[in-house]
């Protein structure tokens, strides 16, 4: 069965091709290079280098499948393209304000791209999935472990 469509914004594409890029042309390399000194010296069985090289040898592989099979489903929508500016959709920023006046700023991207503590939420959060298609004024409830909790929509703002 083929992977569910990734949806990326061409920025956090970018991001992981550069990961790829980096891991499969220089950390890749230079530890194969490391292992293949460590075998040389002899026996492997309690060769630190060896044996350590090896680890993380595996380690940088499977980074390396993750980030091709998340680059083979990405499907890369630019934000700076969204027609109805009006709606909150994939790649918008949003200003909301909960019961208190606290507010806050989100931005709806790519699950690889995604950084709380940036104000960057995934577009299958709780919070984005409230979200979506909310437009200016609209108050939306979120579903959150200690309960439900409203914002209401101040700003929606696309980049470009």
């Amino acid at each position: 069965m083929a992977d569910a469509p990734n949806y990326i914004t061409p920025n956090g594409f970018q991001a992981l091709k550069d990961e790829y890029e980096r891991l499969f042309a220089s950390e890749r390399p230079k530890l194969v290079e490391t292992i293949s000194w460590a075998a040389g010296n002899g026996d492997r069985s309690e060769n630190g280098d060896y044996i350590y090289g090896r680890k993380k040898l595996r380690e940088i592989d499977r980074r390396l499948n993750f980030l091709s099979r998340r680059m083979k489903a990405a499907k890369v929508v630019d934000p700076t393209r969204q027609e109805d500016r009006d709606t909150v959709r994939f790649g918008a920023t949003v200003v909301i304000a909960d019961e208190d006046d606290n507010r806050r700023e989100v931005t709806l991207v790519g699950e690889d791209e995604a950084d709380a503590s940036a104000g960057r939420i995934s577009w299958k959060s709780p919070l984005a999935n409230a979200l979506k298609n909310a437009s200016v004024g609209d108050v939306r409830t979120v579903k959150l472990p200690a309960g439900p909790k409203d914002y209401e929509v101040l700003s929606i703002d696309y980049p470009g």
